[in-house]
């Protein structure tokens, strides 16, 4: 009887686990499409087969959606079940509602271009060694691991002197950012610290580990955004971790993040961690005076979006009004590059401070052993790799003052102060090989030996 008690009892958990791995693939799969058609404006069926079929083989021919654009929303399924539904609001992207959740209003806002410079056309470069960087860098040299490369910008001395963009893209078009977006919460947080709302050293203002005897407590805002927090790596290789638990099967992604245990002491040991900036993002918003979605969203385009010319950028919330800071910002490459030039300028744009003096070093200094800054990756350590994932550290072709941002699929912000050099490249690269550091080599060797004409 026991034995028949542990077999049943294992089976349930082996098809609860299962259930929840299909649903898991379904909501992404609503949401990735939702974003495509409503947001992005590129074809959802060409990202269907570009994004998510490559990770669903085993599925995919199960998996249906169907893409309603007059109630601007998009539903899947496996054979009917595990059903999913992500809906567009107007400002604000895309949601997974899940269940019989109420949606909330839209922004009541439109993302789109508001300076002539969209209105420009495509930056071909006049120097043939950047055109050949660029060619490069679209090229597939291996056709079974595509690069998929959708748009290139380069800026120099605060200029785009080359960009490219792969068909069905162009200047306007809004790119999943995937982990750029911990990035802009960095710079989010300092802002916050700029106005005096929030501190580096001050413990993480979460209200569910208030109690002193809540091994969270002690955590910061620094541990946050360095990684150290003592949160566990929630990428791991199955189809449920915390991570897509929290992205896929959560409407309210920060008090799921808040329960997630931890696994060393905050300060002790580096782990890449989305529940994290999660967080961070939730006690932004909270600290700008947060009354919901919209009012995070405005916070979002007035202080930042908007001074630095990010007019089309569109940060997308959860069902409860957070902000996804790990992962859910979409802008145009042109404005991703924007946001690089932000922190070659050491935050200051136009003349105007955006982050506190001091902020950019900080985001790039070494968090304890690794190559890991507070919200950006630097090039301060080549040998070995990033734990769990085998990833390397650094891009040991780039120069050792480049920082940068980078996300899942081949998504780059690099910035290299001694060449007053900005690269964004974005993609839908799965497998890797994206070729960046041949890219950003061959640009600064294009900069310092110029073709003459």
């Amino acid at each position: 009887m026991t034995l028949l008690v542990i077999a049943v009892a294992g089976a349930l958990f082996i098809n609860a686990v299962a259930g929840k791995a299909l649903t898991i693939a379904t909501n992404s799969v609503s949401r990735s499409l939702c974003d495509a058609a409503f947001l992005s404006h590129v074809d959802p069926d060409r990202m269907f087969a570009q994004e998510q079929l490559p990770n669903m083989r085993s599925i995919g021919w199960a998996l249906h959606y169907h893409v309603d654009h007059e109630k601007q929303e998009v539903r899947s399924a496996v054979l009917g079940a595990y059903g999913a539904r992500a809906v567009y609001r107007e400002g604000l992207g895309c949601v997974l509602v899940h269940g019989d959740a109420a949606l909330p209003e839209s922004a009541g806002f439109k993302a789109q271009p508001m300076t002539s410079a969209f209105a420009e056309p495509v930056v071909v470069p006049t120097d043939p060694r950047l055109r050949q960087a660029l060619d490069r860098a679209f090229a597939e040299p291996d056709p079974a691991q595509p690069r998929l490369t959708k748009g290139i910008v380069v800026l120099h001395d605060g200029k785009i002197i080359a960009e490219r963009y792969a068909s069905g893209y162009g200047p306007d078009t809004l790119i999943w950012g995937h982990s750029l977006s911990k990035s802009i919460t960095n710079a989010l947080i300092g802002i916050l610290v700029r106005q005096g709302k929030l501190r580096l050293d001050q413990t993480a203002p979460v209200a569910a580990w208030a109690s002193l005897d809540d091994p969270h407590h002690a955590m910061t805002i620094d541990q946050l955004l360095r990684m150290d927090s003592g949160l566990p790596f929630d990428e791991t290789d199955g189809p449920v971790n915390p991570m897509s638990r929290m992205f896929f099967l959560e409407n309210d992604m920060a008090r799921y993040a808040a329960t997630v245990p931890l696994v060393h002491a905050p300060g002790t040991a580096w782990a890449y961690s989305n529940v994290g900036y999660v967080l961070l993002a939730r006690i932004a918003a909270d600290a700008a005076g947060d009354g919901g979605a919209v009012d995070a969203e405005r916070f979002v385009r007035d202080q930042l979006f908007a001074p630095l010319g990010m007019r089309s950028a569109v940060f997308e919330t959860d069902l409860a009004g957070t902000p996804v800071g790990s992962s859910h910002v979409y802008a145009s490459a042109r404005d991703f590059a924007r946001f690089g030039q932000l922190y070659l300028d050491d935050g200051v744009v136009n003349g105007r401070r955006i982050l506190p003096e001091g902020w950019v070093a900080y985001s790039h200094s070494q968090t304890l052993k690794t190559g890991y800054g507070a919200g950006f990756w630097t090039n301060l350590v080549n040998e070995g790799s990033v734990p769990v994932w085998g990833a390397p550290w650094g891009i040991p072709q780039a120069p050792k003052d480049m920082f940068y941002a980078r996300g899942a699929m081949g998504q780059y912000v690099i910035i290299v102060p001694s060449e007053h050099l900005v690269i964004a490249r974005l993609g839908i690269s799965q497998h890797g090989g994206t070729g960046i550091g041949d890219l950003i080599a061959a640009v600064i060797s294009a900069l310092h030996h110029p073709t003459q004409q």
